[in-house]
């Protein structure tokens, strides 16, 4: 009877024994455990690539003929700028791995490189959709705003980083929709109350708000070089020359928010080159009288040149004349000729 029971006691050691394989850290299970957090791991970094690799760019005519195709309407005035708007709004949010601004979750709340592009393309957006609903649409000031691009534009500046309740996609999409009744109304003869007039003034105006971004970006660019500027805050005013020190303070762009800024500006160009060519045929009459379209397409291919493929895995920070590249000053470089050439091209249509 007791060699019985040993028997038994050693067949139950032995089972515990093996459960204890599988309880244990070494065990089956922590193998499991591990192969499964290595293989999610090689999830997220695969879509992390994929999912950072900027938009491809697109014909902005083409983009506007095959959206009047599917609206059964005719291209007319207004209908270029507004596709282009439409799709770069909607490229923020169908582009792989859809909009990053908001994650909570990995890979995208891990990644900053798309998300400082979103924001730098949807600041474009907001800008186009305000002049639209400003001045666009409207003949004069004491004109009546379209109803639908009244609702479309304070959709846009919704908090691009709301992850729920209501999520920023929601928000996006509602402006998007209001944007293509707007256009569809734009392109259909018996609703005149839908119009857009391209004017030598309201392409100014818009021209304005463009000229101010780039250059604020070209300055926050520049400043990954750091200098200590001087204080031109009172400048004109002679009982200021006194009181007012001649030196500012080092305004140097901190390492870590150095891609962040390049970033920001490769995505607020790439949704400008295809506002300014989707202008370059709405306004092309306006461009003609003034001649003024060579300036403009100067500004394009100038802006161009910020999209150039990167084939350096990092965003190099080099000093002055340093071995080392720069390649903030050298987006810097490209959009202050850009940004010369637009504050040309608004004297251009001031004329005359």
């Amino acid at each position: 009877m007791d060699s019985g029971q040993g028997t038994v006691t050693d067949v139950e050691k032995g089972r515990l024994r093996a459960l204890g394989k599988t309880l244990v850290p070494g065990g089956r299970l922590a193998s499991a455990v591990a192969a499964v957090v290595a293989a999610l791991a090689v999830i997220d970094i695969v879509l992390a690539l994929l999912w950072s690799n900027e938009p491809d760019a697109f014909d902005v005519q083409q983009n506007a003929a095959g959206y009047a195709s599917d609206l059964g309407r005719p291209v007319v005035v207004g209908s270029t700028t507004t596709a282009a708007l439409i799709r770069v709004a909607e490229t923020l949010l169908e582009k792989p791995g859809g909009y990053l601004g908001n994650d909570v979750l990995p890979p995208g709340v891990l990644l900053d490189n798309m998300p400082n592009w979103e924001f730098g393309a949807l600041v474009q957006v907001r800008d186009l959709a305000k002049a639209m609903r400003e001045t666009l649409s409207r003949s004069q000031s004491q004109s009546k705003e379209d109803p639908d691009l009244v609702v479309a534009e304070p959709q846009f500046n919704f908090d691009s980083e709301s992850w729920i309740l209501p999520a920023t996609e929601s928000e996006y999409t509602a402006g998007i929709a209001r944007l293509r009744a707007y256009a569809r109304r734009l392109a259909d003869g018996d609703s005149p109350e839908a119009q857009f007039y391209a004017r030598a003034d309201n392409l100014r105006y818009w021209l304005g708000t463009a000229q101010s971004r780039l250059g604020s970006l070209s300055q926050r660019l520049s400043a990954s070089v750091g200098k200590a500027p001087l204080n031109t805050a009172l400048a004109g005013d002679p009982a200021a020359r006194q009181s007012t020190p001649a030196h500012g303070f080092e305004s140097k762009t901190p390492w870590y928010e150095i891609d962040d800024v390049f970033y920001e500006a490769r995505g607020s160009t790439w949704a400008l080159i295809h506002f300014l060519k989707a202008v370059e045929i709405d306004f092309a009459d306006v461009l003609a009288r003034k001649n003024a379209a060579v300036s403009l397409r100067q500004i394009i291919r100038e802006l161009e040149g910020t999209q150039e493929p990167m084939w350096s895995p990092v965003i190099l920070n080099g000093s002055g004349f340093g071995p080392l590249a720069n390649h903030s000053l050298v987006m810097a470089s490209y959009i202050s000729r850009a940004n010369a050439g637009v504050i040309d091209l608004r004297e251009l249509l001031a004329q005359g």
